[in-house]
């Protein structure tokens, strides 16, 4: 405590100190109309949020310091100074004087206090003269800026000085994630998305908190990253993808890309290579991996469950360890993600067999296993992780091994679902998921799996009908921004009447991102000056 106290006392006395040595001219006190933080429209919603009813005036005289002494924290301020930049076009410097007097900072500060005892909590206190952020780690402080670019006016208010000023309402959020695994997937595989596409998706997804991006590498319609060991998993496999189009694939230098520019938002990207089956663009390549009795051809439906591999064929694994250790070594995180689902063709004991070779397969080369449902069938270990789709069953085999669960049903948070009958792109086998079906259910209390379990929540986009990105955010958006809020936020802080009325907001940000969402009727949208039509409809 007395530590924590103490950094707290120097935390203020660098910044006066600051504001003291880089000040050229008296500060000038703007009084601004009263502000309630409390009623900002803020998703994921914060865990507590105190308001003091005054404000912070953003504005040419105000800079960005940064803790300097660990990693980190300096590409923060300068992310930060970037989105400031992008969305109100002021130029604030980051741990320099700058061109103008400083006389108000935000300040982006490691702290060890005590309150903030999770990895991504964080403290955002905003005064009149000052912002400051604290938290243990970058990434708590990256989650902090969200919330504060969420807060900074579209809009200046240019009648309370001589130059524009974005006030900013004061007061203290406390926040901490209910879950520390949030995530969304993107089936590249069914239909390809470019590398600025799936840029994009990060851009969004991290302005909302979520810290997993899950991309489903391989199915039985393409073959999507390059394995320098098998060059023909990408020259044949990766050649078509549904509806007979041209496909792709990303080079091992892509995915780095997408890796590097996902951890620069504090994101861990997940691949997933499906297997036993859908593993038909695969098998094309390299026939020997085939184990279905049927001559492979390159295939363009929709249809699954009819490929798998040999499960019983030595090559079949040298094959996969091959694949496991090429795309591992480009991959930070901590998981690899190896399907399962979905297998009809495969015989029982084969899947099993083939489940816990592969397993050992991953571990070898110092990843986590996740799988579907399916894999808690096998014998796993309890370190690797159940991925729920569909099965009750067998998320209660996870449990009983001890397993980790990502909670991602079907019938609650797959983003490929079609919204109603009128819906222009989707799906609707599991259920039709409106915007407030998507967003009204307890992750924490789902399926009678015991909190201790749960990793968290991801919500899946599957693509076999969208083939470009206006038609994945017409499915991602806006069902996406509530499962970060149905994963970040405490359920006692989740309610949809309050929920609808800040999702309604969004539309200013979604609109200068250019983001092709769909606007429900069940949301009052709110008309900004980005729109590309007047309210987008279906």
């Amino acid at each position: 405590m007395i530590r924590s106290i103490v950094t707290r006392v120097l935390t203020v006395l660098f910044i006066s100190a600051i504001i003291t040595a880089c000040q050229k001219e008296q500060k000038k006190q703007i009084d601004f109309p009263p502000t309630d933080l409390s009623k900002e429209n803020l998703i994921p919603k914060p865990l507590k949020i105190i308001a003091t009813n005054k404000a912070f005036g953003l504005d040419r005289h105000t800079a960005i310091y940064t803790n300097q002494k660990d990693e980190g924290f300096f590409e923060i301020g300068q992310f930060l100074a970037d989105k400031i930049k992008a969305k109100i076009d002021l130029d604030v410097p980051v741990n320099e004087a700058g061109t103008n007097p400083i006389e108000r900072i935000i300040y982006i500060n490691r702290s060890d206090s005590l309150e903030l005892n999770a990895p991504e909590s964080y403290e955002l206190y905003i005064n009149p003269d000052s912002v400051i952020i604290n938290s243990n780690t970058a990434e708590g402080a990256f989650r902090g800026i969200q919330t504060l670019r969420q807060i900074i006016p579209e809009q200046s208010n240019d009648t309370l000085a001589e130059q524009r000023i974005w006030p900013i309402p004061s007061g203290k959020i406390v926040d901490n994630p209910t879950f520390g695994f949030r995530g969304a997937m993107l089936d590249v595989a069914r239909h390809f998305f470019s590398v600025d596409d799936v840029k994009k998706y990060i851009d969004l997804l991290a302005y909302y908190k979520i810290n997993i991006l899950h991309l489903h590498l391989t199915d039985d319609q393409g073959w999507r990253i390059e394995i320098k060991s098998w060059p023909k998993l990408t020259e044949i496999g990766g050649s078509t993808e549904v509806g007979g189009e041209a496909g792709g694939f990303y080079t091992q230098e892509d995915y780095k890309e997408i890796v590097a520019y996902a951890s620069k938002h504090h994101m861990t990207i997940i691949p997933e290579v499906d297997m036993p089956g859908h593993t038909n663009a695969a098998s094309v390549s390299y026939p020997f991996l085939n184990g279905n009795g049927k001559t492979p051809k390159l295939y363009e439906g929709t249809r699954v469950g009819f490929s798998t591999f040999d499960t019983r064929k030595d090559t079949v694994y040298a094959f996969i360890d091959d694949v496991v250790r090429e795309i591992s070594e480009i991959t930070p995180g901590p998981y690899f993600h190896i399907g399962g689902d979905e297998s009809h063709v495969t015989k029982k004991n084969d899947y099993i067999h083939f489940v816990e070779k592969v397993e050992k397969i991953v571990q070898k080369h110092g990843k986590k296993m996740i799988g579907w449902d399916e894999i808690a069938s096998a014998e796993v270990d309890s370190s690797s992780i159940s991925q729920y789709w569909s099965s009750g069953d067998n998320a209660q085999k996870a449990v009983k091994r001890g397993m980790k669960i990502i909670l991602s049903p079907a019938k609650r948070a797959y983003l490929d679902m079609q919204y109603d009958t009128l819906s222009k792109h989707g799906l609707h086998w599991a259920a039709y998921i409106p915007v407030d079906s998507a967003y009204v259910w307890t992750p924490e209390e789902y399926e009678g799996i015991p909190m201790e379990n749960i990793l968290g929540v991801e919500a899946p986009l599957w693509s076999e009908t969208i083939s470009n990105m206006g038609e994945l955010e017409y499915l991602a958006f806006p069902r996406v921004i509530g499962y970060s809020e149905l994963s970040w936020t405490s359920k006692e802080n989740r309610n949809w009447e309050n929920y609808k009325l800040r999702l309604a907001n969004q539309a200013p940000y979604l609109d200068r991102m250019d983001v092709k969402y769909y606007a429900s009727p069940l949301i009052d949208w709110k008309k900004s000056k980005y729109s590309y039509k007047e309210i987008k409809k279906d």
